[in-house]
């Protein structure tokens, strides 16, 4: 080989790399990059993530994922891109989600959807533009950095980039300690959705590394459920009003509260009896009371991915409360104050067995909080459309609104209805206003059912949700804005609401008789009254109901309800991977 043709290899060999180099950036541009990136972050996380620690928590989490990043690819452009990239994906994305859901971004989403095929098809059908716009934005954002990995000629130290990752992993855990738990309602909040998904992270690392969605023991002995093709009973069950009574809760728990003593009346039991039953809420989010309720099992056995039960596990529980009813015949049907996509509600409520939603603009409702009568007038108008056409037993799902917070002003201030006497707190001097109107609305419901049914069996049952935020101040925490911010415990009384049971126009069975009933446990006790067959499953939450005294996550042998959990899984009662 000649000098000169080593000298035209050499020359072939440099010419690509040369013409490279024109396209990379170095220092200077990277470090002026990546400045403008950091002020467009920050004024976004300013303007929307909250202040104090929250900000602080997910600058935190963003250079965290930034340093892991530099890392791996040791490209400083490289670690830009992702952040910023991974920023505005989750914020399009959140919005997306909450037009279409009204929910906020998860992590666990993307094991959910991709998961299942039947998931995808959901997504396909229903979401198909959303869905093609999500791809072709993660296809944008692989090229970009694909295209940043090329064009960055910086290189950063492995021996500098890992020691601050792990100081800023350290940095992002005390600062999401600092910030508090996220709040059981911030899945829906149209704003803080960055932090709220950097939240989502550990919870679904957890939920995956558990191998399921609830907890339940790795094994149980006993033999699998199995689901009755049909109802078994001797005689025609009743009618079934089930009363979602919202923010309602005695308010004879509260020493020292004078109000109207009439007002007691409206949550004794046909028996006389005022029973006490244990929530997994405080202040809000109805929702986790609502799954407890049909679905039969407690919220907290989530753990984090409790505040988003219903959407995940809408078509993955099965003998529902609806679902056993149904095998006797019944008519399941919801009215419901708002619209029947609130949160997911619907899809819900429809995969559980009530596929007849009466909502908000169904009934034709002016606002979303109309008084308790409106909805019982509902519930009067379907059931004699209901009796006049059909043999079929009745079950009514009602939910009522007027008593939901805030209590800053009056409902309907034009009413003179009894509150809280001199000295009340003025929240809670609305709110007992607002519950002097429910207690008529509710007598006035109970006359109508008597009188126009005279012939009908009806089992009448009501529940409370939670308490209102208005009994902070009562329960020691007067100090605070938000009923995220009561920082209870799983016994306090601050979990105590009520429910009730009266049969009209038929002889109940005794009720179970325990100090508190814990939610989950509210629907065996309501299949036993109605007198239907129970299934296995609910034969043995009635023996759970008996051995841990009414509680259910709380039981002093936890190892039963985990073992109950394992036999839901195992036969197909409960899809929680």
């Amino acid at each position: 080989m000649t000098d000169r043709t080593v000298v035209a290899n050499q020359r072939a060999i440099s010419a690509p790399s040369t013409a490279a180099g024109r396209w990379q950036l170095g220092w200077r541009a990277v470090g002026i990059l990546a400045v403008l990136a950091a002020i467009g972050l920050d004024t976004y996380f300013r303007r929307y993530e909250g202040s104090s620690w929250h900000l602080i928590y997910v600058w935190t989490a963003t250079l965290f994922a930034g340093l892991l990043v530099l890392a791996l690819t040791r490209r400083l452009l490289v670690a830009t891109v992702f952040v910023t990239g991974l920023v505005t994906i989750i914020v399009h994305a959140a919005a997306a989600k909450h037009q279409a859901m009204n929910m906020s971004v998860h992590a666990y989403d993307l094991f959910f959807y991709l998961s299942s095929v039947s998931n995808l098809s959901f997504l396909w059908e229903s979401y198909r533009a959303e869905l093609l716009l999500l791809l072709a934005a993660l296809l944008g954002f692989a090229a970009m950095l694909a295209a940043a990995y090329l064009m960055d000629a910086t290189r950063v130290r492995r021996a500098v980039a890992v020691p601050l990752m792990l100081a800023f992993a350290v940095l992002t855990g005390l600062s999401a300690t600092m910030k508090g738990e996220r709040r059981h309602t911030q899945q829906y909040w149209e704003d803080l959705v960055v932090s709220t998904f950097y939240s989502s992270v550990p919870e679904t690392i957890e939920t995956l590394w558990r191998g399921q969605l609830i907890e339940a023991a790795n094994a149980a002995p006993g033999p699998l459920f199995s689901v009755p093709a049909g109802c078994g009973a001797t005689r025609k069950p009743p009618h079934i009003i089930l009363i979602h009574q919202e923010s309602v809760v005695p308010p004879e728990y509260f020493p020292g509260l004078q109000y109207d003593p009439r007002m007691n009346t409206m949550f004794r039991s046909g028996d006389g009896t005022l029973r006490k039953m244990r929530v997994e809420t405080y202040g809000g989010a109805s929702w986790l009371t609502e799954f407890s309720v049909l679905a039969g099992v407690s919220t907290y056995s989530f753990g984090g991915m409790r505040p988003f039960v219903q959407s995940l596990m809408a078509g993955r529980v099965h003998d529902t409360l609806p679902q056993a009813l149904a095998r006797c015949g019944y008519r399941n049907t919801v009215v419901y104050p708002l619209d029947r996509n609130f949160v997911s509600n619907g899809k819900f409520y429809t995969a559980a067995g009530m596929p007849e939603i009466f909502d908000r603009k169904a009934q034709g409702a002016k606002t979303g909080n109309e008084r308790d009568h409106f909805y019982f007038g509902t519930a009067l108008n379907l059931l004699s459309e209901h009796v006049r056409k059909s043999d079929q037993p009745l079950f009514a799902y009602v939910i009522t609104m007027a008593a939901h917070g805030p209590y800053l002003k009056p409902y309907l201030p034009e009413l003179d209805v009894p509150g809280g006497a001199a000295g009340t707190h003025p929240e809670m001097h609305e709110y007992l206003r607002r519950l002097s109107m429910a207690r008529m609305d509710l007598e006035g419901f109970k006359r109508e059912l008597k009188t126009r049914f005279p012939g009908e069996p009806i089992l009448l049952v009501q529940y409370g949700d939670h308490q209102p935020i208005a009994t902070r101040h009562y329960l020691g925490f007067g100090n605070v804005r938000f009923a995220e911010d009561v920082a209870i415990t799983k016994d306090s009384p601050g979990f105590l609401t009520y429910y009730s049971v009266e049969g009209i126009n038929f002889d109940m069975p005794r009720l179970p008789d325990v100090d508190v009933l814990d939610v989950p446990y509210l629907s065996t006790v309501m299949l036993q009254a109605a007198g239907v067959p129970l299934s296995e499953s609910y034969r043995e939450r009635r023996r759970l109901l008996d051995h841990c005294q009414g509680r259910y996550d709380s039981c002093a042998d936890p190892n039963k309800i985990l073992s109950f959990h394992r036999r839901l899984i195992d036969s197909g009662l409960m899809d929680a991977r």
